[in-house]
């Protein structure tokens, strides 16, 4: 008897852990049910670059939601950009934390025309038009980073979610922005695993994090999901998906998701249950 109390004990502290919060009918009505242009409705050849100003002024010409990257550079600007690292997108081995926003503007995405946007720039063209996921890049200066993206946000005041890979910066906006919906990016441990120890790429994988930041999406991987994630999904999270490239394969996914992030096609929009 001691051993199965023990081990219902154990399943309890493991539900408890990855059990996520719940949002109001209000929160989840701009997202459900949408398609969002991964970093902007751009050109897999990058003839119309990803996170660029054209991209997402076609998002929102299209009628696509839109989920974007914002990081925080060495003067303090709020810039959409993706990466850790400049290298691939403009060929300079360096973070955005390293150069002022005039400093980035000598740097050409892709080597087209366009240049690394203000976050503010991206937000006067949504004008609030079409929903944003904004997934907000950890690293040293990340709470100025969450606290300058909450202060924008609420200036704003178009449908906006936020979300991270990072716990952190999910709790962060539970604390200090509880009204807006937030989420948790995740993804197999095998490619967090890139980037971060073991321990915490299966962490992360698994959703145990959840305790602490308690999301009300939940965006994973396009893939096989671990039996933490299937759990916590029936829960009631939302279930954003990421990234769909196969339009094929489009109607099934938003059958089976809340939201769906695609790139390379454009899709029919559909309506997830």
């Amino acid at each position: 008897m001691g051993w199965f109390c023990a081990l219902a004990l154990l399943v309890g502290l493991w539900l408890l852990m990855i059990a996520p919060g719940r949002a109001s009918r209000a929160q989840r009505v701009p997202f459900e049910g949408r398609a969002f242009a991964h970093r902007g409705l751009y050109e897999l050849d990058e003839t119309v670059p990803e996170n660029s100003l054209e991209a997402f002024r076609r998002a929102v010409a299209a009628g696509y939601g839109a989920e974007l990257d914002v990081q925080r550079t060495r003067d303090g600007q709020i810039v959409v950009f993706h990466d850790d690292s400049l290298k691939r997108a403009c060929g300079v081995d360096k973070a955005i934390r390293d150069f002022t926003y005039e400093e980035l503007q000598s740097f050409p995405l892709f080597g087209t025309q366009a240049r690394i946007p203000l976050f503010s720039e991206v937000l006067q063209i949504f004008d609030g038009k079409q929903p944003l996921i904004v997934e907000l890049k950890y690293g040293p200066d990340w709470e100025l980073l969450s606290e300058a993206t909450r202060r924008m946000l609420d200036e704003y005041g178009g449908p906006a979610c936020v979300e991270s890979f990072h716990p952190a910066m999910v709790r962060w906006f539970k604390q200090h922005d509880p009204k807006r919906l937030r989420g948790q990016l995740s993804e197999a441990a095998c490619f967090s695993r890139k980037h971060v120890k073991w321990y915490l790429a299966f962490m992360m994988s698994r959703l145990l994090t959840n305790c602490l930041t308690r999301p009300q999406f939940v965006a994973y991987r396009l893939g096989p999901k671990p039996l933490s994630v299937r759990l916590c999904e029936t829960m009631g999270p939302m279930k954003v998906l990421w990234t769909a490239r196969e339009p094929g394969d489009h109607a099934r996914l938003m059958g089976e998701n809340h939201a769906v992030i695609f790139e390379g096609y454009r899709p029919v929009e559909g309506k997830a249950p």
